[in-house]
C-alpha cells in the first residue's frame, strides 16, 4: 500500500508541474469582447482556468441530478420489495396455519 501511495504522490507532482509549467507559457493577456462594448483582458491560463472549472461544475451538476434520480428509484424499489416480502410473510404463515388444520391422513 505505501507503494501505491508514493506513486500516486509521483504522479500528482508531475501533473502539477506540467500544469505550472503550461500555465508560465501561457500567460499572454488576452482581450475577451463582451456585449455593448465591454472587454476583459486577462491571463490566458486565467481564462483556460475558468473555462475549465465551469466546465467540471456543470458535469459535476448533471451528475448530482442523475443520481439523486437513482436514489429515488433505489428507494421506491427497497419499500416495494419490502411491501412484497411483508406479503410473502404473511401468505407463508397463513397457509401453515390452514396447513395445520388439515386432519392426518
Amino acid at each position: 500500500m505505501p507503494v501505491m501511495r508514493a506513486i500516486i504522490w509521483i504522479i500528482r507532482l508531475l501533473l502539477f508541474f506540467l500544469l505550472f509549467g503550461f500555465a508560465i507559457k501561457n500567460d499572454h493577456l488576452v482581450t475577451l469582447n463582451f456585449f455593448f462594448g465591454v472587454q476583459w483582458q486577462l491571463p490566458l491560463v486565467f481564462v483556460i482556468l475558468v473555462t475549465f472549472a465551469a466546465g467540471a461544475l456543470i458535469g459535476v451538476t448533471a451528475t448530482l441530478a442523475s443520481m439523486m434520480r437513482q436514489r429515488r428509484e433505489i428507494s421506491r424499489l427497497r419499500r416495494q420489495l419490502e411491501l412484497v416480502e411483508r406479503e410473502k410473510a404473511s401468505t407463508e404463515t397463513a397457509l401453515a396455519a390452514a396447513e395445520s388444520r388439515l386432519p392426518m391422513p
